[in-house]
Formats: C-alpha cells, structure tokens, sequence
C-alpha cells in the first residue's frame, strides 16, 4: 500500500531532500545536492520561477518510510508562449517499484489536471533553465552542477506510467587541453577582426554583465524547442548566485561593433566539492566548499550557458564565432589548472551546435530524456 501526501512548494522539505539517500543508496557514482540550495529552489520567496509559475511536492510513503518524491508545477510563461496547456513534473525519484513511480506520477497528473492542463512534460525540474530530463545513458559518470542523476530503472518506470519519449538531450565530456589547428586558426582569425573584441564577465561590472548574457541568451536560444526566455527576476537572481562562484576565466563575451553578439558561462563543479558533504551545509559544509573553491581550486566546469545572436549567425564572415567562444573557454580554463568539463545540455537534433562541440574534440558521453502524456479525466 502505497500512501501519497501532498506538501505545499516552501513547505516541509525533510522526507522530500532526504528520500534521495534510499534512492540512490549504493550509486557510486551519486552526488547529493546541497540541501540547501535545493530549498531555495523549492520556495516561493526565493526562486523567481514561482512569480509566473506554482507548484506542489509529493511523497510517497510505504511502511512509515518515504520511497519516492515528484513535483508538479505550471509555467505560465510557458503556456503564454506556447498556448499547449502543458503542465510539467520535475525532482522525480523513486525506489524501483512500478506502483510507487505509477501513483506519485499520477497525483502529479490529477493536480495538473484539475489547474486546466491537458499534457503533462518532463521531468524538468522546474524549468529549462534548471534540471532537465531523466539519465538514460551515462549512469556511470556523477553528476555536474545543475544536472541531474537517475538510477537505471527510472525512466523505464516513467514509460510503464504511459510516458513516451519527446525529446533526448545530449551532454558531452571535453578534456582541457591544445584545442586542434583548425580551431585555433578560427580563434585567431576572428580575434584579428578589427570590429571583433573578446573579454571575460566581470565580478566589478557583474549586474549589468548578467543583464548581457541574459539578453543574447533570451535571442540566441528563442527557437530552441521548449524555450522559455530568462525574467529581469531570474537575471537578478543569477547575478546573486554567480558573486560566489562565477571564475571570469571561464566566462567569455564577444562583440561586433561594441554590441554583444555571443556568450559563454561555464561554472565550477560544486558536485566535484560537495561530494563528501552529503548535501549538508552545516556545521562545516559551507566552510569546507568555499576552501576548496577559493584555495583548492576546482578541476572541473560546467558550460551551462553558449549562444550567438540570430543576426550574426548566418554572416559566413562570423562562421566561426562558436569555435572562438569554445577555444576561449578552453583557455581560461587551462589557465585556471582545470582537467575537463562538460558541455550541455544540447538538444539532439541541434546539428550545428553539435557538430561545433565534435570539432572541438568534445565526446557524448551522457542522454538525457524529456517525456511526455496527454492526459484524461481520471
């Protein structure tokens, strides 16, 4: 017997951060989120997602214990843009079991459902500019910041409850290093371009920076599939995020005639430092983090963030303004000591994007799914 219960989004959170433990119990390969930053995500009064969005969380339990958690939630800025009456389900994660995974996916649907929805999307957690997708291959390899982990079954138990596959998302291994000739040769040519100019973001200029990225971002990825553009509230939020830990070094701005016409953020693996702290950021946690931020320095990043204008993408004298932007984040990151990154997510049918990566010598080492199921009454 299977009991569900319902919690409000900013509301108790223990069985819902700590069910991950059973979850994931024997994973080598897991990484616990920092707990902390988890609830931010969660409350309303922190995460700018909840001014166009809401949400609810539910566990399920078995036995007194809880076995499994999942997320509802709408976007409104999603159903402004697309008018499809989706709704989404994220943070889904549960014990092996077909009928805890069938019923929490179920509860979800019956919210959603009875908000107007009519399809139900994910598991997005809880947009796309978050977690994204279920792990269907690369099981073996832990996860990087803002991404997220799955065991093996988890996605064969979301097509048991009557998901089908929407979309696959690619993330790729890249190793620091000498990128190739003709990479570097693209490189130098686009820097030698009189109107051309490359700098890094900047911790003293970071708010209006942040307003940068956030506007090329908003263009340049307008046409992905399940876009939705980043708020004033969320680039606000991301200037705040980013003072701790954001590395100029791995951050790269081109312009074209003083206007800003491609970005590249990578970050830091937190889950490279955090993986001995179990999500806990008290009493030592946060101490130890920012030692090994600051001091140890991080060996690996995460490319969360690369696009270019829509305008320049198709001026054949700029073609090669994504392997500038690749070969600039290589090399800061060689200056900062770091071994290897990851680059994603991309979509898969992103052909350009992932042919630039390829060139780069950056290999596809994990998918990830997002599902789908029109809904009924119940």
């Amino acid at each position: 017997m299977v009991d569900i219960r319902q919690f409000p989004m900013g509301g108790k959170t223990d069985d819902f951060l700590g069910v991950v433990d059973a979850v994931y119990r024997g994973d080598p390969a897991y990484v616990r989120p920092l707990d902390m930053l988890v609830k931010d995500q969660l409350n309303p009064r922190k995460n700018p997602f909840f001014e166009e969005g809401e949400g609810v969380m539910f566990c399920a339990y078995r036995a007194g214990g809880c076995v499994g958690r999942v997320t509802a939630h709408i976007d409104r800025l999603h159903i402004s843009r697309y008018g499809d009456s989706t709704g989404f389900f994220g943070f889904f994660d549960t014990i092996d079991d077909e009928g805890v995974a069938r019923d929490l996916l179920a509860s979800a649907e019956k919210w959603l459902w009875a908000k107007g929805m009519k399809r139900v999307r994910g598991p997005i957690s809880l947009s796309s500019k978050e977690e994204v997708g279920c792990l269907v291959e690369g099981f073996e390899y832990p996860p990087y910041l803002m991404t997220p982990h799955h065991r093996p079954y988890q996605g064969g138990l979301i097509e048991k409850a009557g998901y089908a596959k929407a979309k696959d998302l690619f993330a790729w291994k890249y190793q620091v290093g000498e990128p190739n000739a003709r990479v570097r040769k693209a490189q130098e040519d686009m820097k030698a371009l009189p109107e051309v100019s490359v700098r890094t973001a900047s911790l003293k200029t970071l708010r209006a920076d942040i307003d940068l990225l956030v506007d090329v971002y908003n263009d340049a990825w307008s046409e992905n599939w399940g876009f939705v553009p980043a708020t004033p509230s969320e680039g606000r939020q991301m200037a705040s995020d980013f003072r701790m830990i954001l590395m100029p070094e791995i951050t790269c701005i081109v312009s074209i005639d003083g206007e800003a016409a491609g970005i590249a953020v990578a970050l830091p693996n937190l889950m490279e430092l955090a993986r001995d702290l179990h999500g806990k950021m008290l009493p030592f946690g946060i101490a130890k983090l920012l030692w090994r931020l600051k001091v140890q320095g991080p060996k690996t990043a995460r490319l969360f963030m690369l696009g270019i204008r829509k305008k320049w993408r198709h001026v054949r004298k700029y073609a090669p303004l994504s392997l500038l932007l690749y070969a600039e984040m290589n090399d800061g990151g060689r200056r900062l000591g770091m071994k290897e990154g990851e680059l994603g997510w991309t979509l898969e049918d992103n052909g350009p994007v992932n042919t630039a990566i390829r060139m780069m010598g950056g290999k596809q080492y994990k998918r990830y799914r997002v599902y789908e199921k029109e809904m009924g009454p119940a």
